[in-house]
Formats: C-alpha cells, structure tokens, sequence
C-alpha cells in the first residue's frame, strides 16, 4: 500500500530536537571517551520482531541533526511489513554522532512502528466488510500529528484531529443543551462549515438525530446485538459508527453488525511499541 504523506517538517521537528537535547544534553560522555574523534562505522536498525514500518524520515532526521555527515539509506519503505529480521535503515559516518542520535531515533521509531502495526492489524480483522478504523484524540500529548501519521501508513483513517476541525456533540453536550435534536439544530446554525456528529444512545434518539439534520451518528459502548438493530434502521440514513470496548477479539463482530466505521481510542493509546534496535556492522572501524 501506499503511505501517505509525512506530515510537514515544521509540526515534527521541534519534537525531534527536544528530544535530542533531553538525551544528548551537553554530550555523549561515553563515545567521548572510548572512540577517536576522527572514528567512523557503519550501522543498521532492524525489526526484532515482525512489524509495519514507519518514521524512517524522522530517524534519518535525528542522526542528520546530531551530524551531518552521517548517510542514511532506507532498506524498507514506509508502510511495508517487515519481517522480524529486516533491516529498516543503514547508517554510515562519524561513530560518535551515529551513537549519540541511536536512542532518539529508535524511540521514534519504537512508538511510530507500534502505533502503525497495531492499526494494521484491526485493518486487517475487518477486511473485507467495507467498514474503515478510526483512531481518536486519545493520543501521546504533543505527538497527535505523528500519532495520526502513524495510523494512516497503518491502514486507518484519521477522525478529527482536535476540537476545531469538526463537532462531534457527546452525551455531555447533548445533556447541557437540552437534548439530541437541540444540540444538532445549535450546532448546524452555528458551524454549518464543519463535519457534525452526534452521540446517540438509543433508536429514539438516533431517530431524533436524524430528524435534526444530523447524517453521522456515534454509537458509543453499543452490544454487537445492539449495534445491529441500529444499523437495521438507520444504516441507510446515516453514516454510523461504533466505539467504545473494541478490541481485536470483537471488531470482527463489530464490523459485521452493519456499522460504516469504527473508531478505536487504543490504535494510539495502547499500542506496545515495536522492537527495534541499531547495531553496528562487524568489520566497520568505531
């Protein structure tokens, strides 16, 4: 499959840079001390275990930003499945700015690889029912930008990517304003410009939804059981989504109950990241 686009430089390198400067601080003590100034080597990051690729460009980035001298070249592309054994990325150059950008670029890796195969592996549960993952907001504080990447060369799709880009009206809003069909009505006078979603937790209120003008519906912590009788009714009406308690274990019957999409807040929250290590080729002089 294709991957996407990286998102643009300027949203990620500022992460990047802080964490080189948490690691790296006012120098690498150890390759000071053991390795000549002048010491080169070469060097390769592979998958210890089978996993979707993801966030070479950002490795690359934080060995070019300790030294530029370092050549990186890519063994996998972005998006592929690697085996437990493929080597992802080659480095060459100066040893000690190879070793002092090691950490910061597998941390990277570690979380973007995870988050990517994990969303692959709902992707591939639900082949073939037509219905597309989602991730949500629940995303590492100050990585939603690469959180989100990461579930796009995974297979997902991203929903909205905060508060500002769409409303999604949840049981809360819908309590403080009056009702499901208030709160569609206020929300589709006031931002007709923005996707409008709204949390339904019954048929009578998905009718009343409906009925408001609303066309997407977000069918929270609704049984499989539950899910279908919904979807009996409303699937023509609406574009229906289910959330809440999805796991591996139940999206196949999640999907199969005749929703359009589901979003799962664990694509990003609870994805183990990827085991990945750099090790440096026998034979290159360090």
């Amino acid at each position: 499959m294709t991957a996407p686009a990286l998102p643009p430089r300027a949203s990620w390198l500022p992460l990047l840079e802080r964490a080189l400067a948490e690691d790296v601080g006012t120098g690498d003590a150890t390759s000071a001390a053991v390795l000549p100034a002048d010491a080169r080597a070469e060097a390769v990051i592979e998958a210890r275990a089978p996993l979707v690729v993801c966030g070479l460009p950002l490795a690359e980035a934080a060995f070019a930003a300790v030294d530029p001298a370092l050549a990186c070249e890519d063994a996998r592309a972005e998006g592929s499945a690697a085996p437990a054994g493929a080597a992802l990325l080659r480095i060459a150059g100066p040893a000690r700015g190879l070793l002092a950008a090691e950490r910061t670029a597998l941390n990277f890796l570690a979380r973007l690889c995870g988050v990517a195969t994990h969303v692959r592996r709902f992707v591939e549960a639900v082949a073939g029912t037509g219905v597309e993952i989602l991730d949500t907001r629940k995303t590492l504080p100050g990585w939603r930008v690469l959180d989100k990447y990461a579930v796009a060369v995974g297979g997902g799709r991203n929903h909205r990517f905060g508060l500002y880009d769409a409303v999604l009206i949840k049981d809360n809003h819908v309590a403080a304003a009056g009702g499901v069909g208030a709160a569609v009505k206020a929300a589709r006078a006031c931002a007709p410009h923005l996707q409008i979603q709204v949390e339904v937790e019954s048929e009578a209120q998905a009718a009343e939804a409906i009925g408001a003008g609303a066309r997407l519906l977000l069918l929270d912590n609704r049984s499989p059981a539950e899910l279908r009788l919904l979807a009996e009714r409303f699937r023509d009406a609406a574009l229906l989504e289910a959330s809440g308690g999805v796991t591996l274990a139940n999206v196949r019957e999640i999907a199969e109950s005749g929703v359009h999409r589901i979003s799962i807040g664990a694509l990003t929250h609870s994805a183990p990241a990827a085991d990945v290590a750099l090790e440096i080729r026998p034979g290159s002089r360090a």
